[in-house]
């Protein structure tokens, strides 16, 4: 019986903690058409700063500190969302066939996206930034290997909460999506 009493505790512990709370980031559609000579891109894991790979929705105080709070939190693991909405994005935005890695075909994908953020911040401005370098690799090796540095801010509107922080992001990864297809594949 003592054995089970730590074991019941614990489960009347976990029946008392409030439920998750969590916000997904809506799915917006791009109006942008680009073609591309790679018929196949390769999505690689996007890598993001730490604060902005946690759960916890991060943002910027008035005096430039970042914090977070485990009140609110995004519905997907950040990298995993942003990588799914890039390789949507750029699948829809080229017409080519686009999937995150691992890729999943048996033959190997002509083109191979890199994205690197250095900032992924609702800022205390009210803005949205996405800043960082992306890659561009030839899988074929036709020479057309490209990188470039990218800073996209959107408006975080009226009332600046963190529903309208989301789709702020939102609106950001399908602006940083289309310059990678324009300038980059």
């Amino acid at each position: 019986m003592t054995k089970a009493l730590p074991i019941l505790a614990l489960a009347a512990l976990a029946a008392c903690t409030a439920p998750e709370v969590r916000l997904a980031t809506p799915q917006i559609d791009s109006d942008v058409s680009v073609r591309t000579s790679f018929p196949s891109i390769e999505m690689r894991m996007v890598s993001l700063p730490t604060y902005a790979s946690a759960e916890e929705i991060s943002t910027q105080q008035a005096d430039g500190t970042i914090t977070s709070g485990s009140s609110l939190l995004w519905a997907d693991d950040p990298a995993r969302a942003v990588t799914l909405a890039l390789s949507r994005h750029l699948s829809q935005i080229t017409g080519a066939t686009v999937a995150p890695e691992p890729w999943p075909f048996d033959a190997y994908a002509s083109g191979r996206v890199d994205v690197r953020f250095t900032d992924m911040l609702a800022r205390s401005d009210n803005q949205f930034q996405l800043a960082g370098q992306y890659f561009v690799v030839d899988s074929e090796g036709r020479g057309r290997d490209r990188a470039a540095l990218f800073d996209i801010q959107e408006p975080i509107e009226a009332p600046h909460g963190p529903a309208q922080a989301a789709e702020a992001r939102a609106r950001a990864i399908s602006k940083l999506s289309a310059e990678i297809a324009q300038k980059g594949l």
